[in-house]
């Protein structure tokens, strides 16, 4: 019989609801039996017990929000009676202990790769044509129109649409009631396109609205995550455009490309358009170069390389009241395979880590690793309150129905993606993964914001987990979509690339739900399987401009 309620943690005062819960009914959880005063959704939660004002309430172990009215056992949790309110974190002396999972039927697994001159390996082969400045982003317009379909880059699996049928049946006098229930849809077809250069998958465009007219600090910051993906083991090469009088100089990014490598050496080609003689001649010269670059790129081969070469980003969006049960901690187990293999993770989203700060501390490898996670969250915290926000209002309308009712339950269930492991490292946005092990990344919750900076630390392939659905990617990592329910998986079926939603249905183990998504990045990595977002081209770049971002 399927379990309808669930109590996460030992210690929790709520319990969630796996089905719809109905006024008047009672349901068994253990040894007790609940009844149920008001009907409860799936995903939302209930009052194990009755709560007074200020009476603290748990979940996943940790304090997630006080009670600010009368609550009865067998009352909902909601924004009504329940606001946001996480527990205090300090330094403490103590050794993390961990227990690895087994990994022996991974350790002579591989995966084909790019390999590159300072060591990395990649699970893909981009060429990327970056503007230092919002005002070159329409010559990158020219140039991916004279290259894409040209090489056959056209996208052969995307959405297709028969518009000239409509103007066809609206000349012809249709209603508006005609048009709206006229079938446009086309099939998937191949474009019957070969690549020019079969070993290049792509050539990826980074438009952006940034580069000048900001502060020092953000063209700084742009080029540093630039020299991020430029040094990225997903990339080949790039081309890059400037205007040439913009703060983000190119001796800013030359400067940032020498900090990740020193010894750097991938074929870049940067072009100054206020010193050619004219745009044209400009665009001509940036085509033929990238056109030779591909040429080199296109040498490369795939050849077999050890997990431990992986470089995983875990990522989060439009998440939902099962994503902290399902979804997030099959993702965690797979973060803690990677890292029993030898491999390095990425957990991104600091204002998605409130509530759960001392048991992230508690896990740093070392006393500076530590302080600087400590000295991040407090510094982001701030500066988002003197913005008259703060992580309180982190939740969206769309984590609110569905469950997620202040931060601190978002986040103690989004924590859940970065598993079990010693934290090795914390990083400050952009700067790149250098250790095997778990990572943090201060990025923010923002999702394109937070992949964008994931990738430009060296993710080569990213984990997104969803409740809710979001077709969102990366320009250079493959991301993987993991639903948190079924009736998403099957709903959006087209984005969604794993269905974590067999945990909730009792199907599958968080542990099997792992090692599926573990195996199904083996099979990514090494191109024998191409993500959704990949197929549909969400290419998805946001730089972050370190102002308070959500």
């Amino acid at each position: 019989m399927r379990q309808r309620v669930l109590r996460i943690h030992p210690n929790d005062n709520v319990i969630v609801a796996l089905d719809q819960l109905t006024i008047g009914e009672s349901v068994q959880l253990e040894s007790d039996i609940y009844e149920i005063r008001q009907d409860i959704p799936p995903k939302h939660k209930f009052a194990q017990e009755d709560f007074q004002p200020g009476d603290t309430i748990v979940m996943y172990g940790v304090r997630v929000g006080k009670a600010v009215q009368a609550i009865r056992q067998g009352e909902a949790i909601t924004t009504e009676n329940v606001h946001h309110d996480a527990e205090s974190y300090n330094l403490r002396e103590q050794q993390y202990q961990w227990q690895p999972p087994s990994v022996s039927q991974w350790q002579e697994t591989t995966f084909e790769g790019y390999y590159r001159a300072d060591g990395k390996v990649g699970v893909a082969n981009y060429w990327l044509v970056i503007p230092l400045v919002f005002c070159e982003n329409r010559n990158l317009r020219v140039m991916r129109e004279a290259l894409v379909k040209e090489l056959g880059y056209n996208r052969s699996q995307g959405h297709r649409f028969n518009v000239r049928s409509l103007v066809d049946q609206y000349q012809a006098g249709a209603t508006s009631d005609d048009l709206l229930t006229a079938p446009i849809t086309l099939s998937n077809h191949s474009s019957g396109q070969h690549r020019t250069f079969p070993n290049v998958d792509g050539i990826q465009f980074l438009t952006h609205e940034g580069g000048c007219g900001g502060t020092r600090q953000d063209a700084q910051t742009l080029c540093a995550l630039f020299a991020g993906y430029i040094t990225h083991a997903n990339v080949a090469g790039a081309t890059v455009l400037s205007l040439g009088c913009q703060n983000a100089e190119d001796k800013l990014l030359m400067e940032e490309i020498k900090k990740r490598d020193a010894n750097f050496s991938k074929p870049l080609h940067i072009l100054e358009q206020q010193q050619s003689a004219s745009e044209e001649e400009f665009l001509a010269e940036a085509i033929k170069k990238t056109f030779v670059g591909l040429t080199q790129a296109n040498q490369l081969e795939r050849k077999p390389a050890p997990l431990s070469k992986l470089v995983v980003g875990l990522e989060c969006g439009g998440s939902d009241g099962f994503s902290g049960i399902s979804a997030n901690p099959a993702v965690g187990h797979t973060a803690d395979l990677l890292v029993a293999l030898g491999g390095s993770v990425v957990l991104s989203e600091f204002p998605e880590l409130c509530g759960v700060e001392q048991e992230l501390t508690d896990r740093c490898a070392d006393r500076a690793t530590a302080e600087r996670f400590i000295s991040l969250m407090r510094a982001y915290s701030r500066r988002a309150e003197e913005a008259g926000s703060g992580f309180d209002m982190n939740p969206s309308p769309g984590n609110i129905k569905d469950g997620l009712i202040t931060d601190a339950i978002k986040s103690a269930g989004a924590a859940k993606k970065g598993g079990t492991s010693p934290i090795v490292d914390v990083l400050d946005y952009p700067e790149p993964v250098t250790k095997a092990g778990l990572n943090l990344l201060c990025t923010p919750g923002n999702d394109v914001e937070s992949t964008t900076g994931l990738a430009g630390a060296g993710a080569t392939i990213i984990l997104f987990t969803t409740g809710l659905g979001t077709p969102t990617g990366n320009a250079v990592a493959p991301t993987l979509k993991i639903a948190s329910n079924a009736t998403l998986a099957k709903r959006m079926s087209d984005i969604i690339d794993v269905n974590a939603g067999t945990v909730i249905s009792g199907e599958d183990t968080i542990e099997r739900k792992g090692e599926e998504i573990l195996n199904t990045i083996i099979r990514t990595a090494g191109g024998h399987y191409v993500p959704k977002a990949v197929q549909l081209g969400q290419d998805d770049f946001i730089p972050w401009k370190r102002g308070v971002s959500l």
